[in-house]
């Protein structure tokens, strides 16, 4: 039986400790510009972080990490099926023509924006343009040694942005898949987000995260989110999934 029993609110910062990049559309560069730019709130005209990309690399993680139910060994596509109870389709959703009485998705991730404190340490600072900066790399022809530039435009170390989650509670079991996302943020911690993470690039933390609740009664009656009292004090996804 699919029953709305509460939400929880995941939020924090996401922490850039090595240069993100996270690949945009080119066709508003002209001259100057770089070969591979990342993707940008129109509006703002800053750098963001999709909730998607991040979803997407949480939910690949666990894959891998559980490839003995999750991977697609033949073809690698991303894992879905119709068994009702797979955590993982439950937790992360399944595709439109999956039809199973699973109930909504229960994560929902939101797209990260950068923190005030981060849009204006980008402010008037060399070599930074709305809120990136252009590396260059060069490859080399491993016979002529003949070096190939490349310009990849990214976020700088440093730069923190504000992210939100939504977990929705439907039955027991959803308590157990909401592990499963701080799993996922830890194991997110251990490998990167965004593209060129072998060469360094993408090396992320979750820091300063809050898991906040809210019952029907809260939505009745109009009442803010409430800190969930098991995590008081853990500000980690290490130390939160230790403390649940």
């Amino acid at each position: 039986m699919i029953e709305f029993i509460e939400n929880y609110r995941i939020s924090g910062k996401i922490i850039c400790q090595t240069g993100l990049h996270i690949g945009g559309s080119s066709d508003t560069l002209g001259i100057g510009g770089s070969d591979s730019p990342v993707i940008l709130d129109r509006i703002q005209k800053v750098p963001i972080i999709p909730g998607s990309s991040l979803k997407g690399k949480m939910r690949s993680a666990l894959e891998l990490k559980y490839s003995g139910l999750w991977l697609d060994k033949s073809e690698g596509k991303v894992h879905t099926c119709k068994e009702p109870g797979c955590n993982l389709c439950t937790t992360f959703g399944r595709g439109a023509t999956e039809r199973v009485m699973a109930g909504p998705t229960r994560l929902i991730v939101r797209d990260a924006m950068p923190d005030a404190v981060t849009k204006e340490a980008w402010k008037d600072k060399d070599g930074i343009s709305h809120g990136t900066e252009i590396k260059g790399e060069n490859f080399l022809n491993r016979i002529t040694s003949m070096a190939t530039p490349r310009f990849i435009e990214r976020v700088p170390a440093g730069s923190a942005f504000d992210f939100e989650m939504i977990f929705t509670i439907y039955s027991p079991e959803d308590q157990d898949r909401l592990k499963l996302v701080l799993e996922a943020m830890s194991i997110l911690e251990d490998s990167y987000l965004g593209g060129s993470g072998s060469r360094g690039y993408g090396k992320i933390a979750f820091a300063d995260i809050v898991i906040a609740r809210k019952d029907p009664d809260s939505y009745r009656e109009g009442r803010d989110w409430e800190p969930l009292t098991k995590a008081e004090g853990e500000t980690t996804a290490r130390g939160i999934l230790a403390s649940l």
